[in-house]
């Protein structure tokens, strides 16, 4: 998520992984394909990359135009559709995904401790990875769905993040910034200090 933030990608990116979503849950693969042309610098399919564009895209919904607003109710069909249709595989992939983002969190706090001046350098991707965590854990409370070593996980990867961040100003783009509350979202307001700092 850069400064670069465009709701039209965000919406046709939605709607091509709500259409990929039933084969993608009933697959092998954690990091799915959902498609290729137009959208080859799409990013992986996951439950988790569609629950992000899906919930902010309807929390923005003011600023889409008919055309994108007709797109977006389509990618909330099919995914509401794939849910209840592959609960099981649904929840499945879900729970591999969440319990794989947390655990790669790990890298970056190995290269953080390694090396103070990477860390700034590194951080942007795990915004977006502890935002989608944030979404699927969402997702699991919502379906009733429990996982307390998951959530002991999340809890020692949060105090290993709050030990090389500090505060700051929003992180992605202006747009999406009350889609995001500082409160639940502390880490879209946070960076790690360049070694000068």
């Amino acid at each position: 998520m850069s400064s670069t933030y465009k709701i039209g990608t965000d919406v046709d990116e939605a709607v091509a992984m709500a259409e990929a979503l039933v084969d993608y849950v009933r697959g092998d693969q954690l990091y799915g394909n959902a498609g290729g042309g137009f959208f080859s610098k799409m990013p992986s399919m996951t439950v988790g990359a569609l629950l992000l564009r899906l919930r902010r895209l309807n929390a923005m919904r003011d600023e889409l135009n008919s055309s994108q607003a007709d797109k977006l109710d389509r990618a909330v069909d099919l995914y509401e559709s794939a849910r209840k249709e592959w609960t099981l595989h649904y929840e499945e992939k879900m729970k591999q995904e969440v319990h794989s983002r947390v655990e790669s969190m790990n890298q970056f706090f190995k290269e953080c401790a390694e090396s103070p001046a990477k860390c700034a350098n590194v951080y942007r991707p795990e915004l977006l990875r502890r935002t989608i965590v944030q979404e699927l854990v969402t997702e699991m409370t919502e379906m009733n769905l429990t996982d307390d070593e998951l959530m002991g996980k999340i809890k020692v990867a949060d105090s290993k993040l709050r030990g090389f961040v500090r505060e700051d100003g929003f992180q992605w783009h202006e747009m999406l910034a009350d889609v995001y509350p500082k409160r639940e979202y502390w880490w879209l307001y946070q960076k790690p200090p360049k070694p000068t700092e």
